[in-house]
């Protein structure tokens, strides 16, 4: 019992531990976004499918022996792909859709031990069931579900502030060898179980019907909707209610809390003890859409997402239990569970992003949970269903109002890999400060004012008393060569002068798209403007010198920040575009975390000098900014144009320096 219980709850922690490790590893390379963690989980979940389909065939076509030396000989053959470092020829070399060059780099980096651990959960089972057939075998499923949830929780705290990416992969590593140890002799283990004296295996009588048609249904509907409703609820609590890092932990750790509550066999889950709160939560978080209630603020709204998330998932998990089969049908059990999960983070990873123009899937998983429900309650009194159709045509109205919300007066709504984008018009046309805003999530992206004679006025972030201002007023040299990391609107744009040069380097193709069709800060400036589709430091590693008078490094103000923008290794970079004199503005400005200690910390260990421009933009309708320079030259930031309005950065004590393979945002959490 011991030896099979070790071997699961070891490959479940290594099983969830690794994809922080190799999300890490690969995030610099397709621009930060949080995106790549959804194809990441795509990725996980279809391989946990692909291991599940392996445990269910080989334990009913192949004999014990058999089975056991053809999983020996797997756990061998996956030793070779370690250690689990990505290839650097994996990067992408332009601004096409990364999907299918993540899921190739996975699979080459960590295809086959990553199945192999898949495998583990009911392939281990199955042999426990055979060892000890009296044995209660799910809760062994609640232990690698409890395995897993550690690693989840653990890697923020225990791992990521302490040891680099690389050794994280190669402690992994050797880990991994430890656990196909544990799993080789788990299957040898297998083969003593069940036998008589005379060494013939023996059979446990089970009366217990097969499963059918309908129960396949069921398995497969409920896990899918428990995946589905995972990743929509992580894409609106991250993109509609806030930006806050580390906030996609919270909604995965319930999920798997609701996984080890309903299989780990005490009855955590009754039916009419949970459909009431059920009905009222899904109604609350479908009122709660329209942004006009005021409901949206973060302290109510993210309460009320993870409550729901987590009863929606309680009622899933807790009717798939209901619903699990006699010991021997466990390997399809699992493998319809699996293939659900699989389909319900493909509906929301990837074809919802085809299919809708911004994150329609939340409401639509609403009204199906209620459907759903609906159809379980069908046979309790009939007060409840009736209650439940009451709550469905409560929860189809808002989801209904709350998408036409969305599009009213809305110019442009898009989605891509890289999130959504919405531009809306704010304020009527003969109102001297009506604004065109552009949205992505809860961030502004820039706005530009509609009257004429303000349509080149610099705005929100990039005002005259701003720090890219200042530098900008403080270089005095005509003309300038300014390279701009995230395009956004293109209102920097509107400081060029003729003969500059305004170079923007921007990830995703509709965001240039929306700045020149909607925006006229591009067409109208005086300067030439040239744009560059890619990862800002991709391109600046494979470039020739630019000679930039001045780089914004403009890219951080959501939770998914790209933190290779941020490292001794970047800013090695960008000096080498600088001229001797240049300027290289951070735009540090965020909620949540202090980066300004961080570009200080850098910049001390490279010899630089920096200087912190707070704005706080008083009696005017600029935002609040924060910007770092960072010059070479002492003399530069002693000018008045910036020494005048300069701030102390504050140190973190303990702050290291950030590298392409140590960083920590804990630490600098406000």
């Amino acid at each position: 019992m011991i030896l099979y219980a070790l071997t699961i709850f070891t490959s479940a922690f290594l099983l969830f531990l690794v994809q922080p490790i190799i999300a890490k590893q690969i995030l610099p390379w397709f621009g930060g976004s949080a995106a790549v963690w959804t194809t990441c989980l795509v990725f996980f979940q279809f391989l946990l499918l692909a291991g599940y389909a392996y445990s269910d065939w080989t334990t009913r076509r192949l004999a014990a022996r058999r089975q056991a030396v053809l999983h020996i000989v797997l756990l061998a053959a996956s030793l070779a792909s370690l250690p689990i470092i990505a290839d650097a020829s994996w990067k992408p070399a332009g601004g096409e859709d990364p999907t299918w060059r993540i899921l190739g780099l996975l699979s080459v980096t960590i295809g086959l031990p990553y199945f192999l651990l898949s495998t583990t959960g009911p392939l281990v089972q199955a042999w426990f069931a055979r060892t000890f057939p009296a044995g209660t075998v799910y809760r062994l499923f609640a232990l690698s579900n409890f395995g897993s949830l550690l690693a989840l929780v653990s890697y923020p705290f225990a791992f990521e502030p302490w040891i680099t990416t690389a050794v994280q992969s190669w402690g992994w590593s050797a880990a991994y060898v430890a656990f196909a140890a544990l799993c080789a002799a788990s299957a040898l283990y297998s083969l003593r179980g069940g036998r008589t004296a005379a060494g013939e295996a023996t059979t446990v009588p089970d009366a217990s019907p097969p499963p059918g048609a309908r129960d396949y249904a069921a398995w497969l509907l409920l896990s899918g909707m428990g995946a589905f409703m995972l990743l929509a609820v992580t894409n609106h609590i991250t993109h509609d209610i806030a930006s806050v890092p580390f906030l996609w932990i919270l909604p995965l750790t319930l999920y798997l809390v609701t996984f080890i509550l309903c299989f780990e066999g005490r009855g955590w889950y009754q039916r009419r003890i949970f459909i009431v709160p059920l009905l009222v939560i899904v109604g609350a978080m479908a009122w709660a859409l329209h942004e006009e209630r005021g409901i949206m603020e973060i302290k109510e709204a993210l309460p009320l997402s993870l409550v729901g998330l987590f009863v929606m998932c309680m009622f899933f998990h807790g009717e798939l239990a209901a619903r699990k089969p006699a010991p021997r049908y466990l390997t399809s059990f699992y493998l319809m569970v699996s293939l659900g999960g699989a389909l319900g983070g493909v509906a929301v990873g990837l074809v919802a992003v085809k299919l809708f123009n911004t994150y329609y899937e939340f409401g639509v998983g609403l009204v199906v949970t209620l459907l759903i429900a609906a159809y379980v309650t069908r046979v309790m009194h009939s007060a409840v269903p009736m209650l439940v159709l009451a709550a469905l045509g409560f929860t189809g109205y808002h989801v209904y109002a709350y998408i036409g919300y969305l599009a009213k007066d809305t110019r442009v709504m898009t989605r891509n890999f890289y999130g959504t984008l919405r531009v809306k018009d704010i304020g009527g046309d003969d109102e001297r400060d009506a604004v065109r805003r552009l949205m992505h999530g809860v961030i502004m992206h820039g706005e530009q004012y509609l009257a004429t004679e303000r349509r080149s006025e610099p705005t929100t972030y990039y005002g005259a008393t701003s720090g890219v201002a200042r530098a900008i007023k403080a270089l005095n040299r005509s003309p300038l060569r300014v390279g701009v990391v995230g395009l956004g609107t293109g209102t920097l744009a509107a400081y060029g002068r003729p003969g500059d040069v305004y170079r923007f380097y921007e990830i995703n193709p509709q965001v240039v798209t929306v700045a020149n069709r909607e925006f006229t800060f591009l067409a109208d400036s005086a300067a030439k403007i040239e744009h560059v589709l890619s990862d800002a430091r991709l391109s600046m590693e494979r470039e020739p010198p630019q000679g930039y008078d001045l780089l914004v490094v403009d890219a951080f103000s959501s939770d998914s920040i790209p933190v290779h923008l941020i490292t001794r290794e970047a800013l090695a970079v960008y000096l080498r575009h600088m001229k001797p004199g240049g300027v290289i503005a951070f735009h540090v400005t965020n909620r949540f975390l202090h980066l300004a200690p961080v570009v200080k910390r850098i910049a001390d260990e490279l010899g630089l000098q920096v200087a912190l421009i707070s704005d706080d933009a008083e009696d005017s309708d600029l935002a609040r900014t924060d910007w770092v320079l960072v010059a070479r030259d002492q003399a530069l930031l002693e000018r008045p144009e910036i020494a005048k309005f300069t701030s102390e950065i504050e140190s973190i004590p303990g702050l290291g320096v950030w590298t392409d393979d140590f960083n920590n945002l804990f630490k600098i959490l406000k």
